[in-house]
């Protein structure tokens, strides 16, 4: 993709000057937005050799925390940047590790700064980690940044996997079920055909819809993975398209528990994002403006988002966040008193500490539940396929 160098206001004064990677202008456009700022200027980037800049792709959570590990590592130990990207270039375990860093190293030696590089792949880093990282740098502070980058990154990894942990049980019962309803449909209900024709009774509506099903199954066996394929592309047109996301978001929402795990996980990845911008000494509407970016659900994004305006204009954070009615009382109570005591940062540590220990007590209620309803799924699949198979064999018994 191109690169676009620009000049953008930040705060409504201050010029800012960067580059970013985008398919066109209108994107280029909207991802200067995103990072807080003003766009004022945008042209296409050609560098002085006339060369394209190698696109990197995109980095997964792990490989992030490794590159950023290993960075913070060496630059505490007094290692310049250039000669740690060599270091990295040359003895990273993975291959994307050692790519990254030969990109990075070449640009830097070209009289780039280190986070004005990094701006340049915002899908490979992401925002918030570009936006961090710029502040460590300019303030001086960057090794100590790295470090809250870290545990940031670190945080959000575990956060993630606490969620996909608590919804994998569920989804192994459910393809579980899937599977015993097609046996049992395609070949046990099939082998039990012949002796309940020789019955002279009627069979039971249940077994007979049954074995119209087996047939069928067994006839146009094809239509089984089209109905999978059919399945996953409309999860992900649902997770791609806007307006399905939209009401997929809302739906969410109003599902009892599974509405507190999506609000506390997104509560979370927002106040640590937040909390780790604060500390390195960003604006708290920049802060706001990179937490804002970890949410998913599109409800919580637009509410939010709101209130960063209304920040914009004047008002306290905890007053903003209240007016969108979507934050927990305790956690606005807390940033409340930051403000007033001018202990802002410790607060919202201790909010972090707060929501972990919330999500923590969600996800433990949400395993405890979702064992026994899970038991009663699949006893009531094997109550109405026994039903469906033994019925006849009683009514045969009776007559």
């Amino acid at each position: 993709m191109p690169i676009y160098s620009y000049e953008a206001l930040k705060q409504g004064k201050q010029i800012i000057k960067g580059e970013v990677t985008a398919s066109n202008l209108k994107d280029a456009r909207d991802i200067i937005r995103k990072m807080g700022l003003v766009p004022t200027k945008i042209n296409e980037y050609v560098d002085s050799k006339n060369k394209k800049t190698k696109s990197i792709g995109t980095l997964s959570l792990s490989e992030k925390i490794d590159f950023i590990s290993t960075l913070q590592i060496l630059l505490s130990s007094g290692i310049p940047a250039v000669e740690s990207l060599m270091f990295m270039e040359q003895e990273a375990a993975k291959k994307k590790i050692r790519d990254i860093a030969k990109i990075l190293k070449t640009q830097i030696m070209g009289g780039s700064t280190f986070a004005d590089t990094l701006a340049r792949y915002p899908n490979a880093f992401g925002y918030i980690f570009i936006g961090l990282f710029k502040a460590g740098e300019e303030s001086g502070e960057l090794e100590k940044t790295l470090g809250r980058i870290k545990d940031l990154l670190t945080k959000q990894a575990s956060v993630k996997g606490k969620v996909i942990g608590t919804m994998i049980y569920p989804a192994f019962v459910i393809v579980l079920a899937f599977i015993i309803i097609l046996v049992m449909l395609m070949f046990v209900f099939p082998a039990f055909k012949d002796m309940f024709a020789q019955q002279d009774k009627a069979l039971p509506w249940i077994t007979t819809m049954m074995i119209n099903a087996g047939d069928f199954l067994k006839q146009f066996w094809y239509t089984i993975p089209i109905f999978i394929g059919s399945f996953v592309a409309f999860c992900m047109i649902c997770a791609k398209w806007k307006p399905a996301r939209d009401i997929v978001d809302r739906i969410v929402l109003k599902i009892p528990l599974l509405n507190n795990l999506i609000l506390y996980s997104s509560y979370s990845n927002f106040l640590s994002v937040l909390s780790v911008s604060y500390d390195a000494g960003i604006p708290i509407v920049d802060c706001l403006h990179l937490a804002v970016i970890t949410l998913e659900n599109s409800v919580l994004k637009s509410k939010i988002s709101g209130a960063i305006v209304k920040v914009q204009q004047g008002l306290q954070v905890s007053q903003a966040l209240k007016s969108t009615k979507v934050m927990p009382r305790m956690l606005l109570f807390m940033i409340s008193t930051g403000e007033q005591s001018g202990r802002l940062g410790d607060m919202l540590e201790k909010g972090v500490n707060f929501l972990d220990k919330t999500l923590d007590g969600i996800i433990d209620t949400m395993t405890k539940m979702i064992e026994p309803i899970m038991l009663i799924v699949i006893g009531s699949i094997v109550l109405v396929m026994a039903l469906a198979l033994y019925l006849p064999l009683f009514q045969s018994y009776l007559s």
